[in-house]
């Protein structure tokens, strides 16, 4: 994902070497030399997080981190500090301050690239549970303001697989005033574990002696019960490789040995505070708005809400230049499985139709039933060719196996895609959505199972 990254550091060298290493990977990145030009830029510019140097003069890094935790604008703004590698006093102070991450001098680039892009996914989810919040206050269904996050950090359930007992000792030292951390050395038996009850941080050991930590992560990522369970792996300093490999199958974060009690509970926190976050994202709000706005067939978002909030995010794309794609979906030849097979098979196809579309989607995804056999998917964050990768694989899933409808019958269905993308400057929702239908009435004379763009 591309993030907004603000550099904050008094060194004109450092800025640059910052500044290059974060755009050779697509990040959009602003600067600032000090304290109050970094705050002035803040209150100026929609930034997803901060890298903030700790030596400054005038303002220090931590006085800068203190004031964005303290103002209700920015509160929620991650901020990883870059400190000394002798100065552990630092992450100490900078925890009490309210900082989500570390960097130490000199910056490693894995480190570097891996803090920016999960704390921006952070900033992604928490953006969009406040507009969805504020959607749902907006039609008088839910209040306006979130859950304390604040009290998101403590009472976690962890689990650690580690066989190095002094590995062991510390890391349940450092966690366990405020979380409840559960041990193995075997991946098997974690595994077991995962699936007996609820685990909210995972920390695996990729030096595991006679078991692979990298098979366990990926195991874990397959399963689709524990697809949201954030991951964090323990590394030998030479083991660069197989870190680039968990980190290419999904896995949040990672810690160097030996390990840094403070850099371990800082990051900790950081995937706790995530998965709650994600967690309110997918069942506390889907909760309170379940009766008015969800379609009580499918359990996906109704017409009313999709109304209301995608609004909020097509001004939202329009105000900041990031972005958005709407993707029409309709079920090929729907009348005739009513015909054929009656309304009850027609039913049991569109409840499975909705799962499979939520399978193939992001959990920031707006996946609404708009009627009928007709389904609306709006894409935050997301460029014209990108949703049409999406949309292709939503046809493959949908056509590759048949609708069990009852124990003898299976019904083959396939579906067409509209797509269009936020590309006019000031273009309004209803606007976006005509295109995009115009797309999918195109897909359906040109025969149907296809996906046709509008690229305005």
């Amino acid at each position: 994902m591309t993030a907004r990254v603000l550099v904050v550091d008094d060194i004109l060298a450092n800025v640059k070497l910052l500044e290059a290493r974060l755009s050779a990977e697509y990040f959009e990145v602003l600067t600032a030399h000090n304290g109050r030009e970094a705050l002035q830029v803040l209150g100026a510019e929609r930034i997803d997080v901060v890298l903030l140097d700790v030596m400054m003069p005038g303002m220090d890094g931590f006085e800068v981190c203190r004031r964005i935790k303290a103002d209700p604008r920015t509160m929620h703004l991650p901020v990883v500090m870059i400190t000394a590698l002798d100065q552990p006093t630092d992450k100490i102070q900078g925890l009490r301050v309210g900082a989500d991450d570390f960097l130490a001098k000199p910056v490693d680039d894995i480190g570097l690239i891996t803090r920016v892009r999960n704390l921006a996914r952070l900033k992604a989810l928490n953006d969009e549970m406040l507009l969805r919040m504020a959607s749902g206050a907006e039609i008088g269904l839910v209040p306006g303001a979130g859950p304390d996050l604040g009290k998101a950090e403590a009472g976690a359930r962890i689990l650690l697989v580690e066989d190095q007992e002094r590995a062991v000792q510390r890391v349940v030292a450092a966690l366990t005033r405020m979380h409840t951390v559960d041990q193995t050395t075997e991946p098997r038996e974690a595994l077991a574990r995962l699936g007996e009850g609820a685990c909210d941080l995972l920390i695996v050991s990729l030096s595991l002696v006679g078991a692979d930590g990298l098979r366990l992560c990926s195991q874990v990522r397959s399963l689709e019960r524990l697809r949201h369970l954030p991951i964090m792996v323990v590394a030998e300093p030479t083991d660069e490789q197989r870190l680039l490999r968990a980190l290419d199958m999904g896995v949040n974060d990672y810690l160097i040995r030996p390990i840094d009690r403070h850099e371990l509970i800082a990051r900790v926190r950081t995937q706790i505070r995530r998965k709650r976050h994600s967690d309110f994202l997918r069942n506390s709000l889907s909760a309170s708005l379940e009766l008015a706005v969800m379609d009580a067939l499918t359990g996906l978002f109704n017409r009313r809400y999709l109304e209301t909030h995608a609004k909020a995010l097509t001004e939202k794309a329009s105000r900041t230049g990031s972005p958005l794609s709407v993707l029409v979906v309709d079920i090929d030849h729907f009348k005739s499985v009513n015909d054929t097979y009656g309304h009850a098979a027609g039913d049991s196809v569109l409840r499975e139709f909705a799962q499979r579309l939520r399978r193939n989607t992001r959990g920031v995804d707006l996946v609404c039933r708009m009627g009928g056999e007709e389904f609306i998917i709006v894409m935050p964050d997301t460029p014209l060719w990108r949703a049409r990768q999406v949309a292709e694989r939503l046809l493959s899933c949908i056509a590759a196996e048949p609708f069990r409808v009852s124990a003898a019958t299976q019904v083959p269905v396939t579906a067409s895609v509209g797509l269009a993308a936020l590309e006019i400057p000031g273009e309004g929702m209803d606007a976006l959505f005509g295109r995009a239908d115009r797309a999918l009435y195109a897909a359906k004379r040109e025969g149907r199972n296809r996906v046709v763009a509008n690229a305005a």
